[in-house]
């Protein structure tokens, strides 16, 4: 089953993301393995992209291209139209654009929750009473205010992502990159969760390219679903999500929206 909608119109505006014939494969001791096959992508400025597909397809590879952390085997990616990699060396100002939320907060466990949302500020040599105070912004806009000085075990899993989130946030990106940031929460929390990250969205304004194995996820969330094949990854499809923001919980129980969850779940049978 293919859902086709019109593309939004910011998709139209120059991409902040610009992927070209990039391509993965990995060397082996047995045999090449060819992760993801030639893909073009653009992401539009203030857009909500999610990667969705069967596991092993190639999503996380292509994030993990995305925000510099893998060098594609071959093709061109930009960002914010500058080159992210040359001659196999990822480029510093590109890079300064991106910031990444992973599964685990990784929280530095011997620095407060404030320390380790200004570390990043640190390292780029802020001082310590602006990185202070921009902690303290942060952290009021993922609602975990007063909790500056707890450590991250004293936290539960969903605020130490409220953290993660900050952290990545601190040096103010263009882009949010997330690797199923939720994926570990229990359900009610990762619903708090979701829309806390809607609420994010439509506040910073950031573009934000997703993660998720959760259809419902990528529907609730995305503004398109880039869904992926079997490796070696390919693009299927791409759907555009046709429902106004701000979205509700309840938005989940209509027709229209278990209609697109079904037909993802279809194809996502038929091409696994």
């Amino acid at each position: 089953m293919v859902l086709c909608f019109m593309l939004s119109d910011r998709v139209a505006a120059p991409p902040v993301i610009a992927l070209r014939a990039i391509e993965k494969w990995y060397g082996t001791r047995d045999r090449p393995v060819h992760a993801l096959s030639a893909t073009d992508l653009d992401v539009g400025a203030g857009e909500l992209l999610v990667l969705l597909g069967p596991s092993g397809c190639g999503k996380t590879t292509l994030l993990r291209m995305i925000g510099g952390l893998i060098a594609p085997t071959s093709g061109h990616l930009s960002i914010v139209g500058r080159s992210l990699w040359a001659r196999g060396e990822r480029q510093s100002d590109a890079l300064a654009d991106l910031g990444m939320v992973f599964q685990d907060a990784n929280l530095f466990p011997w620095l407060s929750i404030e320390d380790n949302i200004s570390l990043p500020l640190e390292l780029k040599g802020m001082s310590a009473t602006a990185r202070r105070t921009k902690a303290h912004d942060l952290m009021k806009l993922v609602g975990i205010s007063g909790f500056e000085k707890r450590w991250p075990r004293e936290l539960s899993g969903g605020m130490r992502q409220r953290a993660a989130i900050a952290r990545a946030l601190s040096y103010d990106p263009k882009i949010l990159l997330m690797d199923e940031p939720f994926g570990a929460l229990d359900a009610m929390t990762r619903d708090a969760m979701n829309l806390e990250l809607q609420r994010l969205f439509l506040t910073t304004e950031k573009s934000i390219v997703l993660v998720t194995h959760s259809i419902a996820e990528a529907v609730f969330l995305a503004d398109r679903i880039v869904l992926l094949s079997p490796r070696p990854g390919r693009i299927d499809q791409i759907i555009t999500v046709p429902f106004a923001r701000p979205r509700t919980l309840e938005l989940q129980a209509t027709a229209e929206f278990q209609s697109i969850v079904l037909g993802l779940r279809q194809r996502l049978t038929e091409i696994s």
